[in-house]
């Protein structure tokens, strides 16, 4: 019987990420992308065994992660190499034993958003071929040109280029005579397709449609894009993690909620009441000021004093002034940046020995605006934008003390907050703040970490129902 392996080549260290540590371990969507990209292989019905090519600094990151996901087809994790070649080697020599016509899959630690699909595509084709490629169709026109001296020399038909992505596959016979030929040649190749074609001419490669989504983790705002696509197609979305039974497991929890006392954070705290839970609201109606770390700590006392544990709290608080930045007052910036960002960090530095105590949650509120600083939303966009970077730097920060740490951004929402900046708006163009507060909830029951959960419009009427549900 033919195995069937899937090597991951985790072997980079992302210099052009410039994060300070191998991209493969980015978080996107809650997890980290080598661990998006092994579930799915994991998953596969097809793929027998898997195989993880490290990079030597990162063994132990690697085991730990695979051993807390519980991959149980990874059967190995071994050395990577220099270059490409030398981890494709690496794993041709740990497969040496094998039979010559198992099925070799090759893929990138670092894409992602690897389909089921086109991992069945690949297996199967390699039915017919010894060697397969994923590719699109180039959508770009394609200009050759010389680059020293910057001039066009052709413009080839694009019809007649693709873009080459991974997985790429083979049978482990023809990939170990490419290779044999590769190590005692002076033969330059990009990729494992590349060193097929020029070391055994005469073996075709079959190409299987790739997939605009299948992108490659290269810069920093691939992390963004990717970070979006997998929340609205994982197990993450909303649509997925929306379920009474989950929800129910919130029973019994301890809350604090800061701005617990009207919009969002109210209607958060008559909710998880309703479903059993124990909340704390603070607002400045009753003496807490985020600003003011020392009213924050004072109240997360009072509560782990009395209630014996906090396992969640949930910061909402913000002020939205909507002026131009130049007619803000010294004051007022102040104040915006002091609530809006320093606030966060208050609640977090406090909320943190509670939280550990109990493997916790924190809940963050971000804003639409997050993405993109806005006209006379300066202060408010740049604060939520720094709210939602901190959040994904705390749930890595946090992960070994088991502490969740998830934002919330909703799209407008009708709260006091934004009636107090806009007046009255068209009530149906705004979320209802218990739509945000149920997608909340929701959020603390599942089991993800460092997300930015969107909450839209159109969620409304998925959510209606579990909303009913709960308030009967």
């Amino acid at each position: 019987m033919t195995t069937t392996v899937a090597v991951i080549l985790s072997g980079g260290v992302g210099q052009r990420m410039n994060l300070g540590y191998p991209k493969q371990f980015s978080k996107i969507a809650g997890k980290t992308a080598l661990e998006h990209t092994v579930s799915v292989f994991q998953k596969h019905p097809e793929i027998d065994e898997i195989v993880i090519v490290s990079e030597e600094n990162s063994i132990k990151r690697t085991e730990e992660i695979v051993a807390k996901a519980g991959f149980s087809k990874v059967n190995r994790i071994i050395f990577g190499g220099k270059e490409r070649s030398d981890s494709t080697l690496s794993a041709i020599t740990a497969l040496q034993s094998y039979d010559d016509d198992s099925k070799v899959i090759l893929h990138d630690a670092v894409r992602p958003l690897i389909s089921l699909d086109i991992i069945s595509a690949c297996i199967a084709k390699l039915d017919e071929y010894q060697a397969v490629d994923v590719c699109i169709p180039a959508v770009d026109t394609i200009v050759k040109a010389d680059p020293a001296i910057r001039e066009i020399e052709e413009i080839p038909p694009r019809k007649f280029y693709w873009q080459g992505q991974t997985p790429q596959a083979f049978r482990l016979g023809t990939l170990k005579k490419a290779y044999e030929i590769y190590r005692n040649s002076d033969i330059q190749g990009t990729c494992d397709c590349s060193i097929v074609l020029k070391t055994l001419p005469n073996v075709k490669i079959g190409i299987v449609n790739g997939s605009a989504e299948n992108i490659k983790l290269t810069v920093s705002t691939d992390l963004f894009i990717a970070n979006k696509l997998l929340q609205s197609r994982s197990d993450f979305s909303l649509r997925n993690i929306l379920s009474l039974d989950k929800l129910r497991n919130l029973s019994d929890k301890i809350f604090v909620v800061i701005g617990g006392t009207y919009g969002i954070g109210a209607e958060i705290c008559r909710l998880a009441e309703k479903l059993g839970a124990k909340t704390h609201a603070f607002a400045r109606s009753n003496g807490i000021n985020v600003a003011d770390i020392e009213t924050v700590h004072a109240a997360l006392k009072k509560v782990h004093d009395e209630a014996g544990r906090i396992d969640i709290v949930i910061n909402t608080a913000g002020i939205l002034r909507h002026k131009p930045l130049n007619l803000t007052t010294v004051a007022e910036i102040s104040e915006s940046i002091a609530v809006n960002f320093n606030g966060a960090v208050n609640v977090a530095v406090t909320a943190y020995p509670y939280l550990k105590e109990v493997a916790g949650c924190l809940i963050n509120f971000t804003s639409s605006s997050y993405t993109r600083g806005r006209s006379n939303y300066s202060l408010y966009s740049s604060s939520k934008a720094a709210v939602a970077n901190l959040t994904q730097a705390l749930s890595e920060e946090w992960i070994l003390d088991n502490i969740k740490v998830n934002c919330i951004n909703p799209e407008r929402t009708a709260t006091p907050m934004r009636s107090n900046a806009f007046g009255i708006e068209p009530e149906e163009t705004l979320l209802k703040a218990e739509t945000v507060a149920l997608a909340t909830l929701a959020v603390l029951a599942s089991s993800s970490t460092g997300n930015i959960v969107d909450v839209v419009k159109q969620d409304e009427k998925m959510i209606a129902p579990l909303l009913a549900e709960i308030k009967k």
